[in-house]
């Protein structure tokens, strides 16, 4: 019996077969601007030869699953022949969702999963919870861990003690990789060049050039000097599909400070954005967002629980979703997190080597554990129960 890991997230799909890799695949489906009428399924963006203004179709909205023919397609394509040719009643198949996800989409997910594909076992959890799963498998000794997933919708602060999540603890911020995307196209299309239209582009410069400030008005006096003073600056050169594929930051003896370049290439430059742009995941309100940002987050949510638990949720925070790859984001909320909290506690967050595949990990390593059998709800239970066991064994 084979089990297939799935963390569904709203911009990328981490899947693949428990004792095989994992890849990371985008969890919805595209239409380019020459190829029309064609829609392309995850991997295929690849066939795509123009992707500029590129059209999304998410079957996420505000982090919900709320698009199910999206979904499904996405789904059909990745477990189709072309894939990983999933044989469905010799496969259990361990799926996440949001916290708290609603009572009407998981019955929907319920049904896709038992009455459409036919999977011989299924369990349902939050991504989160497998992060801590494997934080636990690894550091036998903790007892607690606060885990920190910081996705493309919005970013979740849950506190988990001997492997139970605990709910009074949970704290949301409507803050993630999109947001900072959407308004990185804001920032450069009223600075410099429209690109509104352009979301894989900017994403791409976004990962690139982007970083988290240790002293943002420090890099904010630097951004302001002219010439080779200033050391924030960069010049992104813009891809033409023709040519350069993909985008890239011209190197800092090749660029140009006064005057034009010689060159016919597209350039960006960047100064102030490089920080300004991430640094809404630790002050939303810079852009009228009135919550709160990543480290304070976390000091509210283990202020929320016991006090004899503290020391143990501060040095164990776990860092996982992919805003944590910006340079600089793990020594920030170190840095935040410990001018935020009694001197006499220790403060330790880690940021694993693969912080967007940490929970499939975790989903893999349950797959092998000898009560995996027990968390399932199976087919027969389902065709039984029906959606009443699957809300008593799952814990949403």
């Amino acid at each position: 019996m084979e089990t297939l890991v799935l963390d569904n997230g709203a911009s990328t799909a981490k899947i693949g077969f428990s004792d095989k890799r994992v890849s990371v695949l985008p969890n919805c489906q595209f239409r380019s601007r020459t190829a029309r009428l064609k829609t392309f399924t995850s991997n295929q963006i690849d066939e795509i030869k123009d992707p500029s203004g590129l059209y999304y179709i998410l079957p996420f909205q505000k982090g919900y699953l709320v698009n199910w023919d999206v979904q499904r397609q996405v789904w059909d394509h990745l477990f189709g022949k072309e894939m990983y040719k999933v044989d469905f009643p010799e496969t259990n198949i361990i799926i996440t969702e949001p916290y708290f996800n609603f009572n009407s989409i998981q019955e929907s997910m319920n049904e896709i999963l038992f009455e459409e594909y036919q999977f011989q076992a299924v369990y349902r959890t939050n991504a989160g919870s497998l992060s801590a799963y494997k934080y636990f498998e690894e550091n036998k000794s903790e007892l607690c861990c606060l885990v920190v997933d910081t996705g493309y919708s919005f970013t979740h602060i849950v506190p988990y003690c001997k492997g139970k999540k605990m709910n009074e603890g949970i704290c949301r911020i409507n803050v993630g990789g999109k947001l900072l995307s959407n308004h990185l196209k804001e920032i450069i299309s009223y600075r410099q060049l429209h690109v509104m239209d352009e979301t894989h582009v900017i994403n791409q410069v976004k990962e690139d050039v982007c970083y988290v400030s240790q002293d943002f008005y420090k890099d904010m006096e630097i951004a302001q000097l002219k010439g080779k003073a200033n050391t924030v600056m960069r010049d992104y050169v813009l891809p033409d599909f023709s040519t350069i594929k993909k985008g890239f930051c011209k190197p800092l003896e090749e660029m140009v400070f006064n005057g034009k370049y010689k060159t016919s290439e597209q350039i960006l430059r960047l100064t102030n954005e490089r920080f300004a742009v991430p640094e809404i995941l630790f002050h939303p309100s810079d852009i009228g967002i009135q919550e709160m940002g990543i480290p304070e987050a976390i000091v509210h949510s283990v202020q929320s629980l016991p006090e004899e638990m503290h020391p143990h949720f501060y040095k164990n925070i776990i860092l996982t979703g992919g805003n944590t790859l910006l340079p600089g984001f793990r020594d920030r909320v170190y840095a935040d997190v410990r001018s935020l909290t009694p001197c006499d506690y220790d403060v330790s967050v880690l940021l694993p080597e693969n912080p967007i595949t940490h929970s499939w990990e975790g989903g893999k390593l349950l797959s092998e554990s000898s009560d995996f059998m027990d968390l399932v709800v199976t087919k027969d239970d389902y065709d039984e129960s029906g959606h009443c066991i699957c809300e008593e064994k799952f814990d949403i």
